[in-house]
């Protein structure tokens, strides 16, 4: 059974659950309140009240629960009362307040005959009230009433009692009231305009001990980690994604499509179909006509649209109207429409159609919206219901249609589904009737929206496609673009090899004379292609002529993306205030062409240069226009704006802003543990903070096909995990794993690599001081092989950077920590060492700088430089604290006590487990004083003595008198002498 249970997680409740808990901390005080809980079907009411009531039984409290139940129009008469009072009269410990009150026992009796006058139902209600009141004089109560929607009146009229005059009430002169709390809960969505309980919760609620809480709908990525939680092993993104949307945060509705996730293919799960047409099969027929025609428009549908298409006379639609909208399946918006409350309710309707049926209703609409006019808006909809009835040579022209708003509006995702949906319709269409164009040329097209919306692999295939339905008598030009933009996919998925060649053969194919643009693409493409294999003199050559080309065509975006190219290929790259110089004219010629993506890919450069040069500040204004300008452009998806929203956050995250940093991954609109470019800093702040489940979160990011920023993230945050659990030979595996699957064609090794190692080095150095501390020489001396073989990693990959020159300052400071990391597993601690990785991180990694710190106190006390070790621990200790990076504070405290570096002990928190005389024996004890002396010097006797020892070691966990002076050191209980 892939389901964890269906017992699921509380999640994203949290400002729900304080309130009802300080609810309760006021009636325990005395403060009698009422909460009347409110939300539409499955939203999570009843798993609320469930975590409420085991805390509140936790607490002390007596917890009584009644349950109103569904049973038409003639319902039993106080069943949830009835239920309450037959749990306690079980329980021997309420027999006494029960005798107190025996007109109770006429409910538990059946005997309700002399309830039913007024003078009767005053006693009951009152000895209901009395009971309650006394109950709560034994322990505070709070009593649940759940699914009050369907409770009885008689139930009903004893609520109203009980909160307005009964229980809740202030008594005369200011009394306190009772140790009592009511939650009540209904469903909001059953609460038809003429449902009986409505004018109830009015009146409840202007009571002034009467609150209400609405349960809203949970937040997408709260969806998503309920989703994640429910299920036994990381579920597919595009699964995940679909839950959200489909489940529109319903918690019951998200469980339900998770368990029918491995045997449903599409549409609604049958139970809960059968529990969504449930309220639908209650309707009149007319009115459920009105419903199957409205589902077919699709969520939303406007009043006149509806009229013209089910065909009934305007009084009887109505009617109709206000009754679906009485039962709460249909809601009225603006711009005179209506909208299914809930899409999976429309799914249901639009799944219980006949075949014939639903395709004679979409032909409706089509001709209905047709018949409007050919607005733009509008060609949606038109395409998918002429699809939808058969009519494929229209539903063609309308796709098209909507696929060219889409990219005029800037939506490439809805640009491509439509393109990908022409395409698939182009062959059942006669020649005759399709529109102008040819297949190659769309299919390009649709390539190109996919690269915009961010689906690499997709555009990759697409262009394959083009690829293979190209003529050998084509026009060569197209055969070219074809070709450049094939290569230009494979480098955005890594394929460095093909994307060589198939840029190889596209400039091959159409030559430089006469300039054309076509042929300064092919060119521009071929020197990216060019540079990441290694052919870096062919880059240059490529990338100066075809720049001479662009001037004379006045192609400024071609230019724009050849003076990028060359930024990285000549001087000292990007790091320079020269190549930057060189970038933001790219960036300037690329904006005054309109092309955003060229634009985009020089505000990365400048950016990513910024960064590398150590310049952490200047680069975070270059992201913050990048990623503005991709959201103007509807590019957000795409490569760069992704590569720029991870190092955005990256950045926030060196510079020490963590809570900015996981804000803003929060805000970035994407759900949790599912895109690489985001999840990085997230799961880094999470293992500094001892969140080891990030380690799930970073190996979900590695399923799929080959994702370079996934496979880098999830590299780090692994050998990470790995060191810091002491895994050392993990870690050392999982740096030769990364770099090889990181490692391009050319053989390049990835510029992390250097971080990767210094990280394993770690794990190495913290093994090799375990086994040398134990005497195990023999078993240190077994590391020393991959100790050389990962700074020797390091060492080669700092100083042949991605553009063949040194690494800029973070790689040198990585570098720096490797070589100290390296000295400490082969010989133990260097004091020099560790004084140069401080400095090296200096330039504004403040957790590194602090790690750093660490050992180098940790290096400092061992050359018996305590007042020195005592400056770097301490500042360590303060930059721990203000990250919230739990293991550093962790480990500097540990330094600090077992070096004895601070002034004087940290006194304990909250009173010493020892009295007055157990401290007086421990002082002497620390001073090694046997049990006879101690006695002596307390005038005490030996043997009481002894008496002490034993509760001082049982309550400080100690084994023996010389554990217990340590323990005691530790934390703080005595001082040294």
């Amino acid at each position: 059974m892939p389901l964890t249970s269906f017992s699921s997680p509380l999640i994203g409740r949290d400002d729900e659950l304080s309130r009802l808990a300080g609810v309760l901390e006021r009636a325990r005080g005395g403060a009698a309140r009422g909460v009347l809980i409110g939300g539409d079907a499955g939203v999570g009411k009843t798993r609320l009240l469930d975590e409420v009531t085991q805390g509140a039984a936790r607490d002390g409290m007596t917890v009584l629960t009644g349950h109103c139940v569904d049973l038409g129009d003639v319902g039993l008469p106080y069943l949830p009362f009835t239920e309450i009072l037959g749990v306690l009269a079980a329980d021997e410990r309420f027999a006494g307040v029960l005798a107190a009150h025996p007109v109770v026992d006429r409910l538990l009796g059946g005997g309700t005959d002399d309830v039913r006058d007024m003078g009767g139902r005053l006693r009951l209600f009152e000895g209901i009230a009395g009971l309650l009141a006394d109950l709560s004089d034994v322990a505070p109560v709070l009593l649940v009433l759940e699914d009050l929607h369907w409770a009885d009146q008689s139930s009903r009229d004893l609520l109203r009692f009980l909160l307005s005059r009964g229980i809740l009430q202030r008594p005369a002169g200011g009394a306190p009231t009772h140790r009592l709390a009511v939650f009540a809960s209904y469903r909001a969505d059953d609460l038809h305009r003429r449902h009986p309980l409505r004018p109830l919760l009015a009146e409840l609620v202007r009571l002034p001990a009467v609150e209400r809480l609405e349960l809203r709908p949970l937040a997408d990525t709260e969806v998503a980690q309920l989703v994640q939680a429910l299920w036994d092993r990381p579920l597919p993104d595009a699964t995940v994604r679909r839950i959200v949307e489909r489940a529109e945060g319903n918690a019951f509705y998200a469980e339900e499509l998770v368990a029918a996730t491995d045997t449903e293919v599409g549409g609604v799960p049958s139970g809960l179909a059968d529990v969504l047409l449930i309220r639908f099969e209650q309707l009149s027929d007319t009115a459920q006509l009105v419903l199957r025609t409205a589902a077919v428009a699709g969520r939303r549908v406007e009043h006149d649209l509806l009229r013209e298409a089910v065909g009934l006379p305007e009084d009887e639609l109505e009617s109709a109207l206000r009754e679906a909208i009485g039962r709460q399946l249909l809601v009225p918006g603006d711009g005179d429409t209506y909208s299914f409350r809930h899409a999976l309710a429309r799914e249901a309707v639009y799944a219980d159609l006949l075949p014939g049926e639903r395709a004679r209703l979409h032909g409706a609409f089509a001709r209905l919206l047709t018949e409007r006019g050919h607005r733009a808006e509008t060609a949606a909809e038109r395409a998918h219901h002429y699809r939808e009835s058969h009519d494929l040579a229209e539903a063609l022209a309308a796709s098209l249609e909507a696929a060219d708003h889409a990219q005029r509006v800037g939506a490439p995702a809805e640009e491509l589904r439509h393109l990908e949906t022409a395409l698939d319709l182009w062959s059942a269409v006669e020649m005759s009737a399709r529109p102008s164009g040819d297949r190659v040329t769309l299919t390009l097209r649709a390539s190109a929206a996919a690269a915009h919306a961010g689906e690499s692999h997709r555009a990759v295939s697409l262009t394959r496609a083009a690829l293979a339905g190209i003529d050998q008598d084509a026009d060569s030009e197209l055969a070219a673009r074809v070709r450049y933009t094939l290569a230009g996919n494979l480098i955005s998925v890594d394929n460095l090899t093909s994307a060589f060649a198939y840029s190889s053969e596209a400039l091959a194919l159409i030559p430089a004379e006469p300039p054309s643009r076509t042929w300064v693409w092919a060119a521009a493409t071929h020197v990216m292609a060019a540079r990441h294999v290694g052919e870096n003199e062919t880059a240059l050559r490529v990338a100066h002529e075809a720049l001479r080309v662009a001037e004379q065509l006045g192609a400024a975006d071609a230019r724009a993306d050849l003076l990028i190219s060359l930024a990285g290929l000549e001087g000292a790259g990007r790091r320079t205030p020269e190549g930057r110089e060189r970038l933001d004219q790219a960036r300037q010629l690329a904006h005054d062409s309109g092309n955003a993506s060229v634009e985009l890919r020089a505000l990365f450069n400048l950016a990513i240069g910024s960064y590398e040069s150590g310049d952490l500040e200047e680069a975070l204004p270059y992201l913050s226009e990048g990623i503005d300008r991709a959201r103007r452009a509807g590019l957000l998806s795409s490569l760069y704006p992704q590569a720029m929203r991870h190092l955005q956050l990256l950045v926030l995250y060196t510079l020490g802003r963590w809570d900015e940093a996981l804000r803003a991954a929060n805000g970035a609109g994407m759900l949790p543990a599912i895109d690489g470019y985001a999840a990085g800093p997230a799961l880094y702040v999470a293992l500094a903070r001892g969140d080891f489940t990030a380690v799930d979160r970073a190996r979900a990011l590695l399923r799929g096909p080959f994702d370079w920023m996934a496979t880098l993230v999830a590299a780090i945050a692994l050998t990470e995990a790995a060191s810091l659990r002491g895994d050392a030979e993990a870690a050392v595996e999982q740096v030769r794993s990364s770099v090889k699957a990181l490692t391009d064609d050319a053989g390049t090794r990835p510029d992390v690599a250097v971080r990767l190692a210094a990280l394993a080095l770690s794990a190495v150095a913290d093994t090799t001081a375990g086994l040398r501390l134990n005497g195990d020489e023999a078993g240190a001396m077994r590391w020393a092989a991959p100790a050389d073989e990962l700074v020797e990693l390091a060492r080669y990959t700092a100083a042949r950077g991605d553009d063949g020159n040194p690494q800029g300052p973070e790689g040198q400071a990585w570098l720096a920590r490797a070589e100290a990391e390296w000295a400490r597993a082969v010989s133990g601690p260097d004091v020099a060492a560790w004084a140069k990785a401080v400095a090296a991180f200096d330039f504004g990694d403040t957790y590194e700088h602090a790690r750093c710190q660490l050992r180098y106190a940790e290096a400092l006390l061992a050359a018996d430089r305590r007042e020195e070790a005592a400056v770097q621990a301490g500042a360590a200790r303060e930059a721990a604290l203000r990250l919230g990076a739990t293991l550093l504070l962790e480990q500097t405290d540990t330094l600090i006590r077992r070096g004895r570096l601070s002034a004087a002990p940290t006194a304990p928190d909250g009173p010493s487990p020892l009295t007055a005389r157990e401290q007086d024996v421990l002082r002497l004890l620390a001073l090694g004083r046997s049990n006879r002396q101690i006695g002596e010097e307390l005038f005490i006797s030996g043997k009481t003595a002894s008496v002490h020892v034993s509760n001082i070691l049982a309550k400080l966990g100690a084994a023996s008198r010389t554990e217990a002076v340590a323990v005691a050191y530790r934390e703080g209980l005595i001082a040294p002498e």
